[in-house]
């Protein structure tokens, strides 16, 4: 029974929208303002665009993760946080919720320029929903141009059917997703690297400075950990690590 909840719960947000509007055909739904239907549109074809955007708000986090500087982030600070050696300090919420935050600074200009030149017209009923769309997709595929190396980008292209772009514009949305998280992986094992080596030079001496002195009792990983703490303070890290990962997107 427990096991059955989530599934009760999914096809009662879809069914319940679609039952209410049959019942109350006049009314206008909740999320009306969002999203705008067809005058005279039946009760099944109103159900099916309140489907589309609960799929689309399920793909949210998806997107999210795969079309924004998201993935860049996480990844540099869990690099950091092996590099330091504080096992789950900080937290994955924590690192999460930075993460996340530093998205939307990242992506604001993004967004406002999809707000002003997509959705704004989109409710004003000067562009229709494909049109919108069209428009929208714009500055969030300048942006991906922008972190997308051109060898993850030709790697992408060489193994997509169908013929090759000439242009930037004719690049598809399925060839540049992919094109971008593997630069962006590529990016975040680059900064994750330079991370780890000063660490890796306190962990050195220590290290050898025990061995030289005979003292084998604690691992030098214990000892090492309060002097790299106390570096990544001094150097104030936390600021220069975000600041070098702003300067990136840039």
């Amino acid at each position: 029974m427990t096991r059955a909840l989530p599934w009760l719960a999914g096809l009662a947000a879809i069914v319940l929208p679609a039952l209410a509007l049959a019942a109350a055909p006049d009314q206008a739904p909740a999320w009306a303002g969002l999203v705008k239907v067809p005058e005279g549109s039946s009760w099944i074809e109103t159900a099916l665009v309140a489907l589309s955007v609960l799929t689309l708000l399920a793909l949210a986090p998806a997107l999210l993760i795969t079309l924004t500087s998201f993935t860049r982030l996480i990844i540099v600070f869990s690099f950091l946080r092996q590099a330091m050696g504080t096992q789950n300090t900080p937290p994955n919420q924590v690192l999460v919720g930075l993460s996340l935050f530093l998205t939307f600074f990242v992506m604001a200009p993004v967004f406002e320029q999809m707000k002003i030149e997509a959705f704004e017209p989109y409710q004003a009923g000067e562009l229709d929903a494909e049109a919108a769309l069209a428009v929208a997709v714009v500055p969030l595929r300048d942006f991906m141009f922008r972190q997308t190396r051109l060898q993850d980008l030709e790697l992408m292209v060489a193994y997509h059917p169908g013929t090759r772009p000439e242009t930037k514009g004719e690049v598809k949305m399925t060839v540049l997703v992919p094109a971008f998280m593997l630069s962006e992986l590529r990016t975040a094992f680059e900064i994750g690297f330079l991370l780890y080596i000063p660490f890796l030079i306190i962990d050195l001496l220590v290290s050898t400075v025990l061995l030289a002195m005979g003292m084998m009792v604690l691992p030098p990983v214990v000892i090492s950990l309060p002097f790299k703490i106390l570096l990544f303070v001094l150097v104030d890290g936390w600021n220069l690590l975000v600041a070098s990962l702003l300067m990136g997107f840039r």
